[in-house]
């Protein structure tokens, strides 16, 4: 299939012929040694001292501006931009002028990558930059950047439609430097994560993705064929039931950082591949949960913002706890208006289309409570609220409440009317999982396709008898939007699922 190119990118192409005519290889397999970084000039070089004399940078050009016998140009590396001045005899120190007036001036191109060797110096207008002595072309780009320009307080060329930026992540990180410090706050919610459940004494593990029986959660999961064993498995929706089995083992605290896969709807707060932890520790109970999880989302609130307040879609939420904690049908009846305790599954239909809930007919007592709870609580939760204490029916792996069995210990963590934790004093009682499982093939044969598989090795695996256990799991990718103000998941996944690219008539001939 043949490329469709522009006047551009055709213009570029013969660049890079021409440069392969002078023996110049624009892609060269050699290592090139850098001792440096822009940071690190801007933040250490001091004119005093002369120091930052034998620099070594790369990156990528983003401007230039050609002059006669000297010129400038801004190179851009991982941790920021800062100036290169050029000067023929510089570059060209004897009679072969070629690099700098041919291979510099003419076939060189915004985007390419190059090496600079040189030493840091300030302009007679005041301004850091690099002196090069050595030029060296790393990469030749053969696409255009969309370089933004700004002109009277007005932006022009803004690569800023959410298509393209999540297609082409590459060229979105390389033109609006803001959106690799999202991902560098990620990284560090991750690492601040890692090293307090290290610190608690908790082990990390990996548990399969591809499973026999889709457990841990009430989802949708995508289905795959394993052609040498000739079954079906299903890509995880959770990992609870395959950490909890290492907590009958005998570890004391575990957790992993998953990808977890959900056939269900897209939109700003859900992707179908997604990152979850979830972590289990023996001899707790959700209490303990939530006041670990408090101190845990202080720590990460700080680590990334250097404080507990954090602005999120235009609130100030503040991360200190502890935080309010609020049982289930309290919220209701405090929101809604009404009281739903005790109401048997007719009851609950007629409560919903009282309040003009929308409801399917597969939904049991626990989605019905569920849909009124999203229609009309969660909306007002704002700061870091404990959602608790949720019906038998709602909370299928869940120790049930020690003081009224038709509850459960568990809690759900809301932030700014979204759920970001799911936590659970667990069942251990194999009888009762058993039971719970049950309910919930019921639930499946009346046509809720979410409803969990019946695991029966997991209900053994409770039978060799598991310890008290708290377990929490926690979105990563949602937890990154509030601790960075973004407002799509998009715009914390390098790489989001999308439709798959429109082609051009052309290229559905050639195929």
């Amino acid at each position: 299939m043949e490329l469709e190119l522009n006047e551009q990118e055709i213009i570029r192409r013969n660049s890079l012929n021409a440069l392969r005519e002078l023996g110049i290889n624009p892609y060269p397999a050699a290592e090139y040694k850098v001792n440096t970084d822009t940071q690190a000039i801007k933040d250490g070089y001091d004119p005093e001292k002369g120091n930052f004399d034998d620099v070594v940078i790369a990156g990528r050009i983003m401007s230039r501006r050609i002059m006669g016998a000297a010129s400038f140009m801004e190179l851009q590396d991982e941790k920021g931009r800062i100036q290169v001045y050029v000067k023929r005899d510089e570059i060209c120190p004897g009679e072969d002028k070629t690099m700098y007036n041919t291979v510099f001036k003419k076939l060189l191109d915004i985007g390419d990558i190059v090496g600079i060797k040189g030493f840091a110096f300030i302009t007679q207008t005041g301004q850091l930059s690099v002196h090069a002595k050595e030029l060296t072309l790393l990469s030749k780009s053969l696409k255009v950047l969309p370089i933004v320009k700004e002109q009277d307080g007005k932006v022009f060329d803004a690569f800023a439609d959410p298509e393209l930026r999540y297609r082409m992540r590459y060229v979105d990180l390389i033109v609006n430097p803001q959106v690799k410090e999202t991902f560098i706050k990620r990284a560090k919610i991750v690492a601040t994560m890692r090293e307090y459940f290290n610190e608690a004494g908790c082990l990390e593990v990996e548990t399969p993705i591809l499973q026999g029986i889709p457990g841990g959660a009430t989802a949708r999961p995508f289905i795959t064929h394993h052609n040498a064993l000739d079954i079906d498995l299903y890509m995880r929706i959770a990992n609870e039931l395959y950490l909890k089995r290492l907590i009958v083992g005998g570890y004391n605290g575990v957790y992993e950082f998953a990808k977890d896969f959900r056939n269900e709807g897209m939109d700003k707060t859900h992707n179908p591949e997604f990152t979850c932890m979830e972590i289990y520790v023996a001899y707790k109970d959700y209490n303990w949960m939530m006041t670990f999880v408090e101190k845990m989302l202080e720590k990460i609130a700080v680590a990334v913002n250097g404080t507990t307040k954090v602005e999120i879609s235009g609130n100030e939420v503040d991360f200190t706890g502890p935080y309010r904690r609020l049982p289930i049908l309290d919220a209701i009846k405090e929101y809604a208006g009404v009281d739903v305790k005790g109401m048997d599954e007719e009851q609950l239909r007629a409560t919903c289309k009282k309040l003009n809930v929308e409801i399917e007919p597969s939904m049991g007592k626990g989605k019905l409570i569920d849909a009124i709870f999203g229609e009309y609580c969660e909306k007002n939760l704002i700061q870091p609220t404990y959602i608790i204490d949720y019906p038998v029916e709602m909370s299928p792996l869940t120790k049930r409440h020690r003081n009224d069995p038709t509850l459960t210990e568990r809690f759900e963590l809301f932030v700014c009317g979204k759920e970001l934790a799911n936590a659970y004093s667990e069942l251990n009682d194999p009888i009762d999982q058993l039971e719970r499982f049950e309910d919930q093939a019921r639930l499946k044969s009346k046509g809720d396709d979410e409803a969990m598989f019946i695991d029966y090795d997991f209900v053994r695996a409770l039978e060799y008898g598991m310890p008290p256990t708290s377990g929490l799991g926690m979105g990563i990718d949602r937890l990154t939007m509030f601790m960075t103000g973004q407002t799509a998941i998009q715009d914390v996944l390098f790489f989001p699922q999308m439709r798959p690219e429109k082609r051009s008539s052309a290229q559905k001939e050639e195929e």
